[in-house]
């Protein structure tokens, strides 16, 4: 995560119960767990799209793919 980056995100639902369930287990705050979530997620959005412009260069022969027997 970039230091010192932060904004402010608009209202969510969430599973309150569930984090304060969570919180109530361990030594972390909400706010640890929530920006864990936050930045987890937008690591997976960022692996799928990557994933994605990929499959479509294959798609297109603009890549090639390598077996797995060739290693």
């Amino acid at each position: 995560m970039l230091a010192g980056a932060a904004f402010l995100l608009p209202s969510v639902f969430l599973p309150k119960r569930r984090l304060d369930d969570l919180v109530a287990m361990t030594d972390r705050s909400k706010a640890e767990y929530l920006r864990d979530f936050v930045e987890r997620g937008l690591e997976d959005l960022e692996d799928y799209y990557l994933a994605a412009e990929v499959l479509e260069r294959i798609r297109l022969g603009e890549e090639s793919v390598v077996s797995a027997e060739n290693f």
